[in-house]
């Protein structure tokens, strides 16, 4: 057993079961024993990222930032919030491209870098050390209180967001709940710990089939009202993989979107090794829209990745995704780096975009 197996068992039996919300909150983010509490390194061993492939990724994104800043008529400070930034290397690259290409909007970001996990926001200091002591960067746990203007991003943090579990039964939603039997977790099928979740696929006209499962996102749905709380003039700018709720709940999803990753594998098995292996469901982003809408936040653009960057790198015929001096060789390299990430078969496909936007822009 892992040592955050025997504390969710101890507290199973004692208390009964838990939300599956509540195991997949502590298996990715126990202060101590949590998956996205250990070194970084460990998630090389089990996934990669579009931040992994090329800088180029950043370096577009950056091209997208200051347009957002342009588009505000160029605030004296434009804060860009990173959450989820891990340790710092998408934050890298942004702000050293900003620097050498974009001067005049690296004058005035005011980047924060938002990661919770206390060891990750550690090896970020180190890696950013250079822009934080020219006061363009700040580490934090926490998105700022109030944002004037300026942008609140994220790169695969959404799909990591605990989700309780619901299935459809002759006695209506029921939502399956997490015990401990036999040396083991096992389902249980109870009813609804919270009306939320009923609220949940009521307000977005999800119908479930008999028999079917599926995830609800509280969570994206009352960080993404935060959010939007927080902002007076501004974007949210989400890149995470998922579908519109119309899509999500079909006859192609009737198992729910849950998977594990260890090692480069997938599986169904959401119970082994807590706090060794990524849980993630798929986005919903029809509930990012309806619940952003709850504070103040409207939809401008919604997009594959693909769509996406070629929009941003098209103009120069992707110039930025070269560096100065490098080889034919180191050329031919980057290119194919970026077909993994606009290839429709690859990432590219997979990821989608959502731009949403508050105030008079």
């Amino acid at each position: 057993m892992t040592p955050l197996e025997e504390l969710l068992a101890e507290r199973i039996r004692r208390y009964g079961p838990i939300p599956f919300a509540d195991f997949m909150r502590e298996c990715l983010y126990h202060p101590v024993h949590g998956y996205y509490s250990k070194a970084e390194s460990q998630r090389f061993v089990d996934y990669y990222t579009s931040v992994d492939v090329h800088p180029i990724f950043g370096r577009l994104l950056a091209r997208k930032f200051a347009e957002m800043w342009e588009q505000l008529e160029r605030p004296k400070e434009f804060v860009l919030v990173e959450v989820g930034a891990g340790v710092g290397r998408l934050a890298l690259h942004i702000m050293d491209f900003c620097e050498a290409r974009l001067p005049d909007f690296c004058s005035a970001v005011r980047y924060v870098v938002v990661e919770r996990s206390a060891s990750r926001r550690e090896q970020a200091v180190a890696r950013l050390a250079r822009h934080a002591r020219a006061g363009r960067l700040q580490l934090s746990a926490e998105i700022p209180p109030q944002i004037r203007a300026g942008c609140v991003f994220s790169n695969e943090l959404i799909d990591a967001l605990p989700v309780h579990r619901v299935v459809m039964t002759e006695r209506g939603l029921q939502e399956i709940l997490v015990g401990w039997g036999h040396g083991k977790f096992v389902d249980v099928v109870a009813p609804v710990s919270t009306c939320a979740i009923n609220e949940y696929f009521s307000t977005q006209g999800v119908k479930l089939l008999d028999d079917q499962h599926a995830e609800a996102g509280l969570e994206a749905c009352d960080w993404i009202t935060e959010v939007g709380r927080r902002i007076e003039r501004g974007f949210v700018l989400t890149i995470d993989y998922g579908h519109r709720a119309s899509e999500l709940f079909d006859e192609h999803h009737l198992r729910g979107t849950l998977l594990a990753y260890r090692a480069h594998r997938v599986s169904e098995d959401f119970y082994a090794s807590p706090g060794e292996q990524d849980l993630t469901a798929h986005v919903n982003f029809t509930a990012l829209e309806t619940w952003g809408q709850r504070s103040g936040l409207e939809t401008v653009e919604f997009t594959s990745q693909t769509a996406f960057l070629l929009a941003l790198g098209q103009p120069n015929e992707f110039a930025d995704l070269y560096d100065h001096g490098q080889t034919e060789a180191e050329q031919v390299r980057a290119r194919l780096q970026l077909k993994t990430l606009i290839h429709p078969e690859g990432m590219g496909e997979r990821f989608q975009v959502i731009l949403e936007r508050k105030g008079s822009v």
